[in-house]
């Protein structure tokens, strides 16, 4: 069990050894969101902003449009919501080389409450044009996401969680923009899952696998630009999907995989996460719990979806 902010963090100090251009801004919150590691290695190339989302944002914006590399980093909340429309005119309306990688998204930020727990950050994100949006479900993907965005230009959003998670992938896996991973091929159900809720969708798959159904299990951790033909194929293969995600249901995964099978391939699509509420001050395990972010609930929905498609 890794955080995945902390490969985040040590990902980007180590960057900085072989591209002197990449810089760090940061929102008063370098500890929280481990760039700190950053700016211990290179003091000279790390900007703390302060609270203040929005010239952190407008700075980077200016520092792209010299050459460098900005990596701007605080909470999902204050990232896409306080700061959407230096995002969106200073950032991805010029389609500059920023990254905002934000940590604490979603309920699992935990005992923080509703005020900092971002449920709608990829819904302000998804919907900006030029921005791709990435959520990492494991140590081993958050440090190939950052390497690539690093050396990818134009706008990124990386959204990152509070917690920790196991590695997931096989010793083979490598990251792509735009291509989902299957991890697991079933007949019955596709289950489609980012970030944290990916080892939610696996162990579900498990847990259905002895009740005699098998599940397809999808990370879509590039979830824009969404890997379509996938999400198609798997749709194809097994006539139900259910998604997974630590957002709302509203404008998210559960959206976005809603769309693009409604034009390629309609099946049934049960979306799992909030469902048009607010997150609450609590342990991460207790709101998982409370939110219904569960394998057990997953199961359950997956049977749902599995009716819906018999008909």
């Amino acid at each position: 069990m890794k955080a995945l902010r902390a490969v985040y963090g040590k990902t980007l100090a180590r960057l900085g050894g072989v591209m002197p251009e990449i810089v760090v801004l940061d929102a008063d919150l370098s500890k929280s969101t481990k760039t700190s590691d950053f700016a211990k290695a290179f003091p000279k190339r790390f900007h703390d902003m302060g609270i203040a989302e929005q010239d952190m944002l407008s700075t980077a914006a200016g520092m792209a449009t010299a050459g460098l590399t900005p990596f701007a980093s605080t909470f999902a909340i204050f990232g896409t919501g306080r700061a959407w429309e230096q995002l969106r005119n200073s950032v991805c309306y010029p389609e500059l080389n920023v990254k905002l990688v934000a940590t604490h998204g979603g309920i699992t930020v935990g005992e923080d409450g509703g005020s900092h727990q971002a449920i709608e950050d990829l819904a302000l994100t998804r919907v900006i044009p030029n921005l791709r949006v990435i959520v990492p479900s494991d140590p081993t993907e958050t440090e190939q996401v950052i390497e690539t965005v690093a050396t990818t230009r134009g706008p990124f959003y990386v959204r990152l969680p509070r917690g920790s998670a196991p590695d997931i992938h096989p010793a083979d896996y490598r990251f792509r923009i735009g291509k989902a991973c299957v991890l697991r091929q079933g007949s019955d159900v596709t289950l489609v899952g980012i970030g944290l809720m990916v080892k939610v969708a696996l162990d579900a798959a498990v847990l259905l696998a002895e009740q005699g159904i098998e599940a397809t299990v999808i990370n879509a951790s590039s979830l824009k630009p969404l890997d379509a033909d996938t999400l198609e194929q798997a749709a194809r293969a097994t006539g139900a999907v259910v998604t997974i995600e630590e957002h709302s249901i509203i404008g998210g995964l559960g959206g976005a995989v809603a769309e693009a099978l409604s034009e390629r391939y309609p099946v049934p699509v049960i979306r799992q996460g909030l469902n048009d509420v607010f997150g609450q001050s609590g342990t991460a395990e207790e709101l998982l719990v409370h939110y219904g972010l569960t394998p057990v609930v997953t199961v359950e929905l997956a049977k749902k979806a599995i009716a819906l498609a018999r008909g």
